[in-house]
């Protein structure tokens, strides 16, 4: 039974990996749920305070995935066309794979900016302000995500 939890944990770290650039997979929360079949196991031995902070980290990095795009687009000038333009270039972006959901957004947001009657300089910064929100919550799932695995590494193989 071990060994199927360890599958799974593995499983679904590797899935987490995948969901902090993929923006249809919840990255942090599929990391956390590997250290909770590792925990079941009986090399598991995490403290329940770790656990807890653990859970908490995933749910504020997952909640700050949706709010600093926003933050970016809207610290870069960007207005609500823009940020409306953002999300809807991520929704169209997903289509075209990894390329799409980076390229999206800035594509949106330069979009949605143009058509909110704003002049090409302005359209250009709020589309740089939501690809780099994009680009810094993606670093902010892998690094959770990293950590989780490697405590998930550490106290299986170790």
């Amino acid at each position: 039974m071990d060994i199927i939890l360890i599958i799974i944990g593995i499983s679904l770290l590797l899935a987490g990996f995948v969901g902090c650039v993929l923006p249809v997979l919840p990255g942090p929360p599929l990391s956390f749920l590997a250290l909770l079949m590792l925990q079941i196991t009986r090399w598991g031995d995490f403290s329940s305070s770790f656990l807890w902070f653990s859970a908490l980290a995933a749910i504020v990095v997952t909640i700050l995935d949706y709010v600093v795009p926003v933050w970016g687009t809207t610290r870069f000038g960007g207005t609500r066309a823009g940020i409306w333009g953002a999300s809807i270039g991520l929704v169209v972006g997903l289509f075209f794979g990894p390329v799409g959901v980076v390229l999206g957004p800035f594509a949106g947001a330069f979009v949605g900016e143009l058509a909110g009657n704003a002049d090409s300089g302005n359209a250009f910064r709020s589309a740089l302000g939501a690809f780099f929100g994009l680009m810094t919550g993606v670093v902010l799932k892998l690094i959770v995500s990293g950590v989780f695995t490697w405590y998930f590494v550490k106290e299986w193989m170790f």
